[in-house]
């Protein structure tokens, strides 16, 4: 029977165990948006896969300066912040452990006050979207976004793709697009979001195609063995919405998906941190349409995770908050030990304070 502890091969990247680390924005990067010694260290403490993670997703990293949607998230754009990515990949492999770069855009999950000036949010709609966003005053009601030209879309999946190079330039085993939680790809998907009435708008196939032209091109780009995506059919984040049929939708975009072979599907279930049963929806039916590695998330108890992966309903399951105060989750679940308890009011900015410092077990 197949347990968690097994080895596994995610298309090209093998990792030690199928406990992942799930993408977990902290708002710790250095000027320049640039990744720097303690996101290193950070990483690094996780990296064991004797004792941690098989395989490290990122937190998200924008594509461009247009990306961002909260205070001090690292980017993947300039050479400095490519350097400062260089450590914490180099970091990670002096521990045996493999990581993936998560690409995003954020889209109109954004506040002016973040991007260039005289910029705003760009989206697949001019609709604001109801969400607060982290900023250098606060949580502040995000800003109106204006919706992309039909080229403008076409320049942003070029960012993706130059994205993934980076990504593997800077060291990283494969990147994971960011096609979840009410960002840029979601708000083309959704029917809830996108109002749009040119090719990237209407019908189910037309608004799957920015997604399905992100993936071609980072296949394209890195080849398909070192590619992820992560997706969320149901989840209202970011005031998103739901889909008017999200089962016909995510069918779609998995079935088209699905002809490229790359490597993994991370499906967050329900509401993202919150209820696993938010909306009905079959994502067991969902995972037979996909041929490649399939990865789940969202509120998953060590038991959930050792009966899923020996039931074959998936191939790995990432943790999110446990990791944050678990650098050694693997070894605290093989050995059945408790785990300890995080601080939330440490998740996002500071310093090392509830991000370098919670303790591995002893011995």
């Amino acid at each position: 029977m197949t347990t968690l502890f097994d080895p596994l091969k995610l298309g090209d990247i093998a990792i030690a165990n199928r406990l992942v680390m799930a993408p977990l924005t902290r708002d710790r990067a250095g000027p320049g948006r640039v990744p720097h010694a303690l996101n290193a260290t950070y990483y690094e403490q996780r990296a064991d896969p004797a004792t941690g993670a098989g395989l490290i997703i990122s937190e998200g990293t924008q594509v461009s300066a247009l990306g961002q949607g909260y205070l001090d998230t690292p980017g993947i754009y300039s050479p400095e912040q490519l350097a400062g990515w260089k450590l914490v990949t180099d970091a990670v492999h002096r521990r045996g452990g493999r990581i993936v770069a998560q690409i995003w855009h954020v889209g109109r999950i954004s506040h002016a006050s973040l991007l260039p000036a005289g910029e705003q949010p760009v989206s697949s709609t001019a609709k604001p979207a109801n969400s607060k966003t982290f900023t250098p005053a606060g949580f502040e009601q995000v800003s109106a976004p204006r919706a992309l030209t039909t080229a403008e879309v076409g320049q942003v999946v070029g960012q993706f793709r130059q994205a993934a190079r980076n990504a593997i330039d800077a060291g990283f085993d494969g990147v994971e697009v960011h096609g979840a939680n009410g960002y840029l790809v979601e708000q083309f998907l959704r029917d809830s979001c996108n109002d749009r009435s040119d090719r990237y708008g209407g019908s189910i196939e037309n608004r799957a195609r920015f997604l399905v032209e992100v993936m071609t091109a980072v296949c394209e780009e890195i080849g398909p063995g070192r590619v992820g995506l992560r997706l969320s059919p149901v989840t209202p984040a970011n005031d998103i919405g739901q889909d008017s049929n999200p089962f016909a939708l995510f069918g779609h975009v998995v079935r088209e998906l699905d002809k490229l072979g790359f490597a993994f599907i991370e499906m967050v279930e329900g509401a993202t941190g919150g209820a696993r049963d938010f909306a009905p929806f079959d994502f067991d039916a969902l995972r037979k349409l996909w041929r490649g590695a399939w990865i789940v998330n969202n509120g998953y108890t060590h038991e959930m995770a050792l009966q899923a992966v020996a039931s074959g309903k998936a191939d790995a399951v990432s943790f999110g908050k446990p990791f944050i105060s678990n650098p050694d989750l693997a070894r605290r679940l093989r050995e059945d030990k408790p785990l300890a308890e995080w601080n939330q009011a440490t998740f996002y900015g500071g310093g090392a304070e509830g991000y370098t410092d919670y303790p591995a077990l002893a011995g």
